[in-house]
Order: C-alpha cells, then structure tokens, then sequence
C-alpha cells in the first residue's frame, strides 16, 4: 500500500507539473496573438516602470521574475526605486538595458539572459519594429508582448493588467486589483453624470519645469483624459492630436484656464537644477511648494485665472505610466469640484492600495496645491 501510495504521490505531482505549465495564447494591447509558456519565470521588462503593474500582481517580490529590464526607473523614479532597493537590494544587480527609442537597448544582451518573454511597453512598438528587434526575439523563440499604461491607458490598463495576470498566473489577483481600480474611477464618474455640476477649464502640462520652454501637455488621452474623467475640460483636448504634443504659451494666456495641474517629479538625472516640483513618494514638500510657486512666476502663467485664484496644483509625474491613475482621479476631481467630493479622501485611496496591494510602505507626497500648508514632519 506504501508503494502505491508513494507511486500515486509522484503521479499527482508529475501531473500537477503540467498543469501549472501551459501554453497559452495572450493577445496583447496591440491585438497581435503570443504563445508564451505560463506561468513565466524569467522575464525582461523593455521599460523599468512597468513594476508598477507587476508589483500589484508578484507583492510578495515584484523581482522575482525579472532577469533584465530598461534602466529608467532609477532615472525617472530615484524616490520610488529607492523604497524599492532597501527592501530587494538585488534590484542593483538586475541587467540594465537602454531604451529602444534612442537605440540603446542590446538585443543580443537581451537573448543571452534567456527569457521567457520581453514585456515592451506600447510606445517602443515602432521602435522595435523599426530595428527588427521583434524579428531577432521571434527567431529564437522569445515571445514578445506589448501592454500600455501611457499611451492609452484608460483604454489599455485594465487588458495590460489582465495580460500580467496570465503571464504569472495569478489572474485572480489581477482581476482583485482591476475592480479596485474601476470602482474607485466609477464613485467619481457616476457622482460627476449625477451631479452634472459646471466644468472648470484645465490646463495640464506634462512635466512641468523640466525644460525653460513652454508647454507640453496632453491631447485626449493619459492626464488630458483623466482631467475630464474628473469633471474638468482639457484646453489641449482639440490643439493636440493623440496623446502628447506641445502648445505654446500665448494659447494657454488666450485659454486663461480656470485650473493648472502640472506633472512633477524628481529629475536631477535628467535636467538637473530646472524648475521642475520634486513630488513622489517621501518628497520634501516645502521645497515641492517652493519650486511650485517658481512655476507661476513664468510669463504665460502671472495672469491666468488658475494663479489669480490660487488653482496651482503638482501631482506625481508617474500615475501617467502606471496603473494607479484612479488616484490622481480622484485628487482632480477634489481640487475642480471640492464641494461635490469633500467626503473623498486620495490619500487614503493611495494608502489603501499600498496596503492590499504592494509590498512596501506608503509615504506621503504625490499631490501639492499652491495653498497648502506644508512641512516635512
């Protein structure tokens, strides 16, 4: 009886082996059909960030997976790659590769690590076309698969998170984070339709400060979508066509908006000693305002409704190109409409995420207005 149990034991663990490898046909944000083995144990990320979404998903270590990925994070996000490092100090020893819109990124480097996909964001698709980086991945047998958290995301983040969720199968969870996300955007959207109160004009300018030139901004989707989401109207919403682009100042002076939200970050990587409001995770918010009041100061800014009315908002750069944008959501639609959504709180919606979500700690410092009170305590 021993030896059949013992031979049934190995039977049941050979067959639930199988099970838990499969392949599986993903069809990613660009519609093209992948056959990848699941669940993935080795992957390649082509843009660091794309951790946001796979923290959600592997909590218990985000880099568990990663053999290799884009070495922006630690550029474009030095506060949150830090939290980040003090809790996996392994991520220092992850393979870095450059972007492949600057054609940087070692195709060969990539191979050598032997994954079982290269997760690229949407943006570098042309890019990876253009260099036949595709075509090298396809000829070795590494799956490719596009997901999109910037340049559609209200459209594509919720199938990015699903793809995430097949590729680690762990689909459940990523459906746990879906709901989460889209019933916090549903309270804002269906008490806005209910209300239908009076929409303020908004002028959001991407990145703020980080160059001396004036403005980039958004079209109709990223924060200029999510500023209507809020109850706002986007200025750039028919200057800009798609999700990106540039107006200049003397359209935001005729547009005279009612409301300013600039993106910000800390970039001393990138342009080091410009005007852009260092927010994010642990930021020192008395130099964020310091650097927020800079802001107003610029020629297309000193008249405009928003400065005259002290409607001078920052919020972290980063929900632009992660899944968390419901909380920048719901700080808009505060600052626009704080009458109609006083009982909202973002903060707590951001720290509610952290806790049931993502592995390390919430620190404040996401969101500034020209009119707060601020210290580092």
């Amino acid at each position: 009886m021993k030896f059949f149990g013992a031979i049934a034991a190995v039977t049941m663990l050979f067959t639930g082996s199988v099970q838990a490898a499969e392949t599986v046909t993903i069809t990613d944000v660009t519609g093209r059909e992948v056959s990848v083995n699941v669940p993935v144990e080795h992957v390649i990320l082509g843009e660091g960030r794309l951790v946001y979404g796979l923290a959600t998903i592997d909590s218990e270590d985000p880099f568990a997976r990663v053999v290799g990925w884009r070495d922006d994070l630690k550029k474009a996000d030095p506060q949150g790659y830090d939290i980040y490092a003090a809790k996996y100090p392994k991520i220092d020893d992850i393979p870095t590769f450059g972007g492949i819109k600057d054609g940087s990124f070692d195709v060969e480097q990539a191979i050598s690590l032997k994954p079982d996909v290269v997760i690229m964001n949407l943006e570098s698709k042309a890019a990876t076309e253009d260099g036949g980086f595709d075509e090298k991945l396809a000829a070795v047998g590494i799956p490719l698969v596009y997901i999109d958290f910037r340049e559609a995301p209200m459209k594509n983040t919720e199938t990015s998170m699903r793809i995430l969720g097949q590729l680690t199968g762990k689909q459940d969870r990523a459906e746990e984070f879906i709901k989460f996300r889209a019933d916090h955007i549903k309270r804002v959207t269906d008490r806005l339709a209910k209300a239908n109160p009076k929409k303020p004009t908004v002028f959001i300018e991407r990145a703020a400060g980080y160059s001396e030139e004036c403005c980039m901004s958004f079209g109709n989707e990223n924060f200029g979508k999510m500023v209507e989401m809020a109850g706002g109207i986007n200025i750039a919403a028919d200057i800009i066509p798609g999700t990106f682009g540039t107006i200049n100042p003397e359209q935001v002076v005729a547009s005279d908006p009612d409301q300013f939200v600039g993106t910000g970050g800390d970039w001393e990587a990138y342009a080091p000693g410009m005007g852009w409001v260092p927010v994010g995770p642990g930021a020192d918010m008395v130099e964020a305002r310091r650097k927020l009041v800079g802001l107003t100061e610029r020629p297309a800014f000193t008249g405009i409704k928003a400065t005259k009315n002290g409607n001078i908002h920052v919020v972290w750069h980063q929900f632009y190109n992660s899944p968390y944008q419901f909380v920048v959501i719901e700080q808009m639609a505060k600052w626009f409409h704080p009458d109609l959504f006083a009982d909202i709180e973002p903060e707590a919606s951001f720290r509610e995420l952290y806790e049931r979500f993502l592995p390390i700690d919430y620190q404040p410092g996401y969101f500034i207005s020209i009119n707060d009170t601020v210290t580092n305590k």
